[in-house]
């Protein structure tokens, strides 16, 4: 006799010959089925097989990316039952109006009570009374941003705060609104706070960093890039709560950061992957030194451009020491030149560079980029806009040979932005 086949079906069993999969498997076996699928695609299909594998890959969905709109977002709530992951962001060049509103925020909070991760990027049109109705009723909220939220205020995320105790990533990117007051709400009632993104919040101050600092202390990542009120008072005090737990650290264009806070860094937080002090103008050469020293296991990316008292001895000791650097930007470091890269191959390792940016250095010739080239076998990106002795025409010429996937950029504004490099910095 012929072994019997399954089918995925809603038809009642055949007899005889056919077993209908609906038959033989109960629900939780399907669901340990579609637990096995790690694509979303894949899992989008188990769903168009009959109505009862919709209904099982429905209440196991977890993320969902969706547009705004009460009625459908109720739909969603009852489809989605066990939804943890929520995306309504908006891109910057192009949304949809009108866009996610209040209304809309509180049918998130009163359909999906087990809502960890909500994304509301660029959603112009939610204020405070949404966030006040957020803080009430998403306890479980994990992870909010409100980045270029422009009418979002301390009032409606001091609520958050204050609700969502379990808070571990806020992003206000942009926020110009937001004060020291959401600092302090967060030392007080989010004790796991772990990434703060505040780049452009450019009303916070030490005073707020430092009682921060001082209830938060497991932050891993934090972003302060143009809060130009923040100082090595600030910065100093965070390295100082916060020494292992501390990874990544933004503070482009904070004017008024100097060495002081390198050398707090270098003497605490020696687990830092990623800095970020483009623009600091008063940092020097020794603290870049000691800190290098110190993270040289860790460090993975580091910018430092418009860094202007950078010279040779400082970048020969992070790229002679930071073993593991994968993205390294000295852009407009005048006084680096081609004795920064030479002789670095004989330092008896590989690098594992994938992006140097080093537009308008002005003392680098095609002599420096050779001794590169032999040093970062790994290069994908290399930027070199804006560097009068370095041309395209230039590097053929010296026979100089780029890695086969290598993309160099030799011209274009300073002003545009790469992808991929946006990604490690």
């Amino acid at each position: 006799m012929a072994p019997a086949k399954l089918e995925g079906c809603d038809r009642p069993k055949e007899e005889g010959a056919r077993v209908c999969i609906n038959d033989a498997l109960t629900d939780d076996e399907l669901r340990a089925v579609l637990r096995q699928l790690e694509k979303e695609e894949e899992r989008d299909l188990f769903g168009l097989v009959c109505k009862r594998w919709l209904r099982l890959q429905s209440t196991e969905r977890r993320r969902l990316r969706a547009r705004a709109g009460p009625a459908m977002l109720r739909r969603m709530a009852d489809r989605f039952p066990g939804l943890v992951e929520l995306d309504l962001s908006q891109s910057a060049s192009r949304s949809f109006y009108p866009g996610v509103t209040d209304s809309d925020l509180g049918v998130i909070a009163a359909g999906f009570r087990n809502l960890r991760v909500l994304d509301l990027q660029n959603c112009k049109g939610v204020t405070d009374v949404g966030m006040t109705t957020l803080g009430n009723g998403l306890l479980s909220l994990q992870s909010l941003d409100v980045s270029q939220c422009k009418k979002v205020t301390d009032k409606g995320l001091v609520a958050v705060a204050s609700g969502c105790s379990y808070l571990k990533r806020l992003h206000v990117t942009g926020s110009k609104s937001i004060t020291d007051e959401l600092l302090k709400s967060l030392s007080k009632s989010c004790p796991c706070l772990e990434d703060l993104g505040l780049a452009g919040c450019n009303n916070i101050t030490d005073t707020g960093l430092s009682t921060l600092a001082d209830g938060c202390r497991h932050i891993k990542s934090l972003d302060v890039s143009k809060c130009t009120k923040i100082s090595d008072v600030g910065v100093s005090r965070v390295a100082e709560v916060a020494p292992s737990s501390l990874k990544v650290l933004k503070m482009l264009d904070c004017f008024r950061v100097g060495d002081k806070s390198i050398f707090s860094l270098a003497h605490f937080c020696h687990n830092l992957e990623t800095v970020v002090i483009g623009g600091c103008r008063d940092v020097s050469d020794e603290s870049i030194k000691s800190l290098s020293l110190v993270c040289c296991h860790s460090l993975r990316s580091f910018r430092m451009d418009w860094c202007l008292n950078i010279t040779d001895s400082s970048l020969k000791c992070v790229l002679s020491n930071c073993r593991h650097l994968v993205a390294l930007d000295i852009g407009c470091c005048d006084k680096i030149t081609d004795s920064a890269f030479h002789s670095l191959d004989m330092g008896g390792f590989e690098s594992q560079l994938k992006v140097l940016k080093m537009s308008n250095c002005l003392k680098i010739t095609i002599s420096g980029v050779g001794s590169i080239l032999q040093f970062c076998k790994y290069l994908e990106y290399l930027d070199l806009r804006s560097c009068p002795h370095i041309t395209r025409l230039g590097c053929q010429q010296a026979g100089l040979q780029f890695p086969e996937c290598c993309r160099t950029n030799f011209d274009g504004s300073l002003g545009e932005s790469e992808g991929m490099v946006d990604f490690f910095f």
